[in-house]
């Protein structure tokens, strides 16, 4: 195969498996690892994947994005420590926006069940997560229904939640960069995130590190924007400090 059709091979195995390893891709193809790793630079200066040491792992975009079950089986301990972490800054909010994502859905799992809580979202599964919690009330954002994320969009659920005044918002995202602040694939999702921006008081991004630096097709909001934001310790120490100065606390858990 050409380099052009070895590389759409490459960027479609990393976008099946969720990863790729330079030793297994040159075995695959039949090519020196050297090869593999130019490859791999390539489609991360086209901003197609991120590499990682021995590697590399897709980015999602306007034609690409994981599924919410792909979510579930990655980097699943972090993802909990994050949540967790995330939890605890509830404070005083009596009201909560939790949006749609695995992240979001393991911090709806860990919120308080001995206070009153609302807890307003367009995710089913968030939805699921707490329909039985006796002090909780879900109120779930109608509109059209994405299979892949279990999630609400479209102007049903952002009129909807136009109408509120939130205390917090637990925000994901595809991306998150200091250049070009959070972003994710679709631009009705993208809409969604926005209005939940502009009804919460408060709002705090929880995300694993391997979001950051990386960039989507849709912009929603600025890292400034935010009153805290919850990774984990893959996150270098200083690329936190630089994202804590431009406004939010960062906590590494």
């Amino acid at each position: 195969m050409d380099t052009d059709e070895r590389r759409r091979k490459i960027l479609k195995i990393a976008r099946r498996d969720g990863a790729v390893e330079v030793t297994a891709l040159a075995g695959t193809l039949q090519v020196a690892k050297e090869t593999v790793r130019r490859d791999l630079h390539i489609l991360e200066e086209h901003g197609l994947v991120r590499r990682t040491h021995g590697g590399a792992y897709p980015v999602e975009s306007a034609g690409f994005e994981t599924t919410l079950a792909a979510r579930t089986s990655r980097l699943v301990p972090q993802k909990s420590r994050i949540a967790a972490a995330a939890a605890d800054l509830l404070g005083d909010a009596e009201t909560v926006f939790v949006d749609e994502g695995y992240t979001p859905m393991l911090v709806a799992e860990v919120l308080p069940r001995d206070r009153p809580l609302t807890v307003v979202t367009a995710s089913l599964a968030v939805a699921t997560v707490l329909a039985d919690v006796e002090k909780t009330t879900v109120l779930l954002l109608g509109g059209r229904l994405r299979g892949s994320t279990m999630a609400t969009v479209d102007h049903w659920t952002t009129r909807m939640l136009a109408g509120f005044v939130i205390d917090l918002a637990y925000v994901g995202a595809n991306g998150i960069s200091r250049e070009f602040g959070l972003t994710t694939p679709d631009p009705a999702v993208s809409e969604v995130k926005a209005q939940a921006m502009r009804s919460s008081r408060r709002r705090i991004f929880a995300g694993i590190h391997t979001k950051f630096g990386a960039v989507s097709f849709c912009r929603f909001a600025e890292v400034s924007d935010f009153e805290s934001i919850v990774t984990d310790t893959g996150l270098p120490s200083a690329e936190a400090q630089r994202y804590s100065r431009l406004g939010p606390q960062v906590i590494r858990a």
